[in-house]
């Protein structure tokens, strides 16, 4: 099955620009990536697509930021609000929420991957982040696996902590995945990161109609 070409990063852009989240009814002061983010744009843009504004600050942060930290990735926010609904809703399976400081509480956990209904992975973190020394489980709102978080985590909010349930440091981390796989903007590139974050046809192709009909429906 063959996905629809996912819009160009260049069609997603962003305006960038100190912010807070005043215009969309929040108050927290906004740090690291989302503050690169214009906080009008994203509320339009949150009410046209039905993204949590937290959210879409963090994938829009975290695209402008790879914009600059790997110019030739051309990684789009709409990818990352794609895989945002499939792994997690945007941050609110199982009635759990993002804060105005990104984090999801309560926080969001896969099932225990302990061979019976996925793979099975033993414990890799101790349970320091997925809260189980037995198996591991998928962890935030874009679901990372531990040892996946241990190679990828990223301080996307800039406060010193790399955070699988926070969205900024989560967005961050999934896009420089996805951007170990080369140019986005190239349909081949593109479904090549999408399947490595979840080896599933379909899912590459679900992420593909969301991403699309985000970036349609921000225009």
């Amino acid at each position: 099955m063959t996905p629809p070409t996912p819009a160009p990063a260049a069609a997603e852009s962003a305006a960038v620009a100190g912010s807070s989240l005043a215009s969309t009814g929040q108050t927290a002061l906004l740090t690291g990536n989302a503050a690169l983010v214009d906080a009008d744009w994203a509320g339009r843009v949150a009410a046209a697509t039905g993204i949590p504004v937290r959210a879409m600050l963090g994938y829009a942060g975290a695209s402008l930021a790879l914009a600059a930290e790997q110019p030739g990735c051309r990684l789009g926010w709409s990818t990352l609000a794609g895989l945002g609904n499939i792994e997690s809703g945007h941050g609110t399976h199982a009635g759990s929420a993002l804060g105005t400081d990104g984090t999801a509480r309560p926080g969001i956990f896969g099932p225990a991957l302990d061979g019976s209904d996925f793979a099975a992975i033993t414990d890799t973190d101790g349970g320091a982040w997925d809260g189980s020394a037995a198996w591991d489980r998928a962890v935030g709102p874009l679901q990372f696996i531990p040892a996946t978080w241990q190679r990828w985590g990223a301080d996307g909010n800039r406060d010193g902590v790399n955070d699988p349930q926070q969205i900024d440091d989560a967005a961050l981390a999934a896009g420089r995945y996805l951007c170990n796989y080369g140019d986005l903007a190239l349909p081949d590139r593109w479904r090549a990161a999408v399947f490595a974050y979840n080896h599933v046809d379909s899912y590459v192709t679900a992420v593909a109609g969301y991403a699309n009909t985000y970036a349609a429906r921000a225009k």
